[in-house]
């Protein structure tokens, strides 16, 4: 096969698998921040404090996660042809895509959220801060440079499941690799196949490595500068006592 005949081909396979990407990691962040912060705070100490809820979350999480991806494709055949009318093609790919990215990504966040200093939890609570608060202001902007990490380990993740996805008609580079480069043996375009996988895991690993590191930069574990602005936002929005101004200021500098 010439290059001619391979360039159309590996175009619409890097666009139907950035498609399907895009999409689940999109679903994957919209349904997986949630849920990893919820495993937070219904833990033991948590600000929602609930076993039952923390128990049932974490295994639902835990037995999607231990799942084969190739099984859950097969397993999810039903539930996708109902949510999209088909169970094959890019469109058909994002439905068990999202699903199994969904608690790989919550994990991240879990992880990511516990990091975050429980003493800006407890100067946000003594102004007045509810829960939600607590979240918006404090959970989610400190954990932001971790978040960003974990975005972009589940993409690369989603990038390796979508060429399994492949194996079952789903297209992109896994379904031109398997068609062409093992059923057809051409293994000079699978292997390009393969060359372009790794561009862009490396371009898309270094644009989250580097937003990362950018953020942690601007405000970091210990920066004061993005604590300090979200007490400033809470002292804005209602009344705060010396006595908890105090506490602001010493765990920020402590953290």
């Amino acid at each position: 096969m010439t290059w001619s005949q391979m360039q159309p081909l590996l175009e619409q396979a890097c666009l139907d698998t950035l498609y399907m990407v895009g999409w689940s990691t999109l679903i994957a962040v919209v349904g997986g921040l949630p849920l990893g912060v919820l495993l937070v705070l219904t833990d033991k100490g948590g600000l929602l404090q609930n076993t039952v809820v923390n128990k049932a979350i974490g295994q639902v999480v835990n037995i999607a996660r231990s799942m084969p991806f190739i099984i859950l494709m097969v397993a999810l055949m039903g539930f996708t042809r109902a949510v999209v009318g088909t169970t094959i093609g890019v469109e058909a790919a994002i439905v068990p895509l999202a699903v199994g990215a969904i608690p790989f990504f919550a994990r991240l966040v879990e992880t990511a959220v516990r990091e975050v200093d429980h003493g800006l939890v407890e100067a946000v609570q003594s102004m007045g801060g509810n829960t939600w608060t607590v979240v918006r202001k404090v959970l989610v902007p400190e954990s932001l440079p971790s978040l960003i990490s974990a975005t972009t380990t589940t993409i690369v993740a989603l990038i390796g499941y979508s060429a399994m996805a492949g194996t079952v008609g789903a297209g992109g580079l896994g379904d031109i690799a398997i068609r062409y480069g093992y059923q057809r043996f051409e293994s000079s375009l699978m292997w390009i196949t393969v060359a372009v996988l790794a561009v862009v895991i490396s371009l898309i690993q270094f644009a989250g490595d580097s937003g990362a590191r950018v953020l942690h930069r601007r405000a970091g574990k210990g920066g004061e500068p993005l604590r300090f602005r979200a007490f400033t936002g809470l002292k804005a929005g209602g009344p705060a006592t010396a006595e908890a101004t105090a506490t602001a200021g010493s765990s920020a500098k402590s953290g």
